[in-house]
């Protein structure tokens, strides 16, 4: 039998998983892909509601990001035809696959957009329909990078399957309004209505990102310590709920008529903040991976009890909760 410090060690002190070997920049091409498909979403919106200072900021947003997105994947893959070969087939079981295709589309489609800006409105029914045909790639990149790590038997990843994608898009949402709040703070004159409105969507999308997270760390249970308690604790609560989430709307509770720099500073903080969501996940994804009791909480099926042994349930846990205040003869 082996010591108790050599049983938690791995296999025969290997780990039971390999580490990703996904570094910086995954992290920041999660980041870039999803504040550019937010922003182009929100563009969208805006110019069917007939805002087009607000669109034609959110595509100029976005246009740069998906340029710079490419080049970080080919950069982790290490050689471009690596990247071109992933071009060549397409896998629909794979998120891989299916990603680079739809990030291609949706990169084609934003530079058609942004090119359409520079016509003004003489092709305005052409910028909308290509606004539209843009949208449902834009929300594929920004909720599939969640699916990409959900489909990996990492610990981190897996065990919240269902919930990492829509957290993913509901990040993608708070940091591209942020990044278009930020962009009219340097270049636009101020609008007392379009701030209110910006400020609807972006408080939206965080209470529903602060939900889906909140929901996907109860899920992950003891594997979600790492995030909550372990090594990343000390960047993860501080950086994405304090900094990225909760500041920002502490200062628009204070100060609601703020000047264009504080409306710079709150939206660089949901911006910091959902580059460290991101950096967090990749990062302790990796932890996680030569975690061997996260391992084995996922996948050791749940043991059935009966009798006064009881479930891990609500009766069971109060059951066991009494029995530890009063002792019970067998």
């Amino acid at each position: 039998m082996q010591p108790p410090e050599q049983r938690t060690s791995g296999y025969y002190g290997l780990p039971v998983l390999k580490r990703p070997h996904w570094k910086w920049e995954i992290a920041l091409y999660f980041w870039a892909g999803g504040t550019a498909a937010g922003a182009y979403t929100v563009a969208t919106i805006a110019e069917l509601a007939g805002d087009r200072t607000v669109a034609r900021a959110g595509r100029w947003v976005a246009l740069p990001l998906l340029i710079v997105s490419p080049m970080l994947l080919i950069k982790d893959l290490g050689r471009p035809e690596k990247f071109y070969n992933m071009l060549r087939i397409i896998k629909l079981v794979s998120p891989m696959s299916v990603g680079t295709w739809v990030l291609s589309a949706f990169g084609a489609l934003s530079g058609l957009s942004a090119l359409l800006e520079l016509a003004g409105d003489r092709w305005q029914g052409l910028r909308r329909l290509v606004g539209i045909l843009g949208t449902p790639f834009a929300l594929l990149v920004g909720g599939y990078t969640g699916v990409l790590l959900a489909a990996t038997a990492v610990p981190l990843w897996h065990k919240n399957r269902l919930l990492w994608g829509p957290t993913f898009l509901a990040s993608a949402f708070t940091t591209g309004t942020a990044a278009i709040q930020a962009a009219l703070a340097l270049t636009a004159s101020p609008s007392r209505q379009r701030d209110q409105a910006l400020e609807r969507v972006h408080r939206i999308s965080a209470i529903a990102e602060t939900t889906v997270l909140v929901a996907g760390l109860a899920r992950l249970g003891p594997t979600g310590r790492l995030l909550t308690r372990g090594r990343w604790s000390t960047l993860f609560l501080p950086g994405v709920f304090g900094l990225g989430l909760l500041l920002p709307e502490i200062l628009q509770r204070l100060t609601p008529h703020q000047s264009r720099s504080w409306q710079l500073v709150r939206a660089l903080c949901t911006l910091l903040g959902g580059l460290i969501f991101r950096f967090c996940m990749v990062y302790g994804g990796q932890t996680s991976a030569a975690d061997v009791d996260a391992y084995r909480e996922l996948t050791t099926p749940p043991q059935r009890q009966t009798g006064r042994e009881g479930s891990r349930r609500l009766p069971g846990m109060v059951y066991d909760l009494l029995r530890s205040m009063v002792r019970v003869p067998r």
